[in-house]
């Protein structure tokens, strides 16, 4: 599906971006599905945020056992000083995880869809294996940054192996906290480690090279429908987004079963299938 020319770009500058490649009607579904769940959800807990100020998740157990549930995580900022929430619930959620593709239908169904398959065999992955997904809110007012990280740091194999699919649900664009990245960073170090033993997180530093700032970064302004896939150890984050327009996207990363899938990573699957794409 892709052409050498798209291929030489992702190998060479760790990413590539697909324009209105996924219709929007099954951008719509996982939209209202991620709705639903939101409604559905009960666990109100201002304990129950996701920050990437600070990595340390030893004694989680909410955010821990979390690798093979559905669970919602609030923004940093969706409590004040009286742990209430500072606007309606529904603008609250920071994203769902970690086992969409699985466990929930509407998400499964699009998660292993063959399109994918196909992009993850052009770009060289032999045996994929979805680890990981979520569904990001960005929302209006008090969506989170997410600092400069690398998802190798996360998902780490040997070789390395782990490319990330970011769909665009909704319009991103640099008002509202769109994705950014650092080109050919991926031909640099692995910078760090997350590490799990027992119920404990340690975050191990590799290589001390400074991450990218926005001056370095490449802003990646997308449409809703389109697609951008990148190479695990290429830097990327988002700034906070103080827009009245959400930005809304769902992620997979996915991890080579035919590479070594490092057993200090935090993310383990014990019950559920390591599944691929439909054939």
């Amino acid at each position: 599906m892709l052409s050498t020319e798209q291929i030489k770009h992702y190998d060479e500058q760790g990413f590539i971006v697909l324009n209105d490649v996924i219709p929007l009607a099954q951008i719509d579904a996982i939209k209202q599905r991620a709705s639903e769940l939101v409604e559905e959800w009960s666990e109100d807990s201002p304990d129950h945020v996701f920050t990437t100020n600070d990595n340390d998740r030893s004694d989680d157990s909410y955010f821990l056992n979390s690798a093979e549930q559905i669970r919602c995580f609030f923004e940093e900022d969706a409590f004040n000083e009286e742990r209430e929430l500072v606007q309606d619930r529904s603008l609250c959620i920071n994203k769902i995880g970690h086992a969409l593709h699985e466990l929930d239908p509407v998400f499964s169904e699009f998660s292993h869809q063959k399109l994918l398959g196909e992009l993850m065999s052009d770009l060289g992955m032999k045996t994929p294996q979805i680890r990981q997904s979520m569904y990001i809110f960005k929302q209006p007012n008090i969506g989170g940054v997410v600092n400069w990280h690398q998802d190798a740091t996360f998902f780490y194999t040997t070789p390395k192996s782990v490319i990330t699919l970011w769909f665009a649900v909704e319009d991103a664009t640099l008002e509202n906290g769109c994705l950014w990245v650092e080109p050919e960073g991926h031909l640099g170090p692995l910078r760090e480690r997350f590490n799990l033993d027992g119920n404990q997180t340690t975050m191990v530093s590799l290589d001390d090279t400074p991450w990218p700032t926005e001056s370095s970064g490449t802003p990646v302004e997308v449409k809703a429908g389109s697609l951008v896939m990148f190479q695990g150890y290429l830097p990327h984050y988002s700034a906070p987004n103080r827009s009245a327009k959400s930005r809304q996207a769902f992620t997979l990363h996915v991890t080579d079963g035919q590479c070594e899938y490092a057993a200090e990573n935090w993310l383990q699957s014990e019950r559920l299938p390591l599944r691929g794409f439909e054939a």
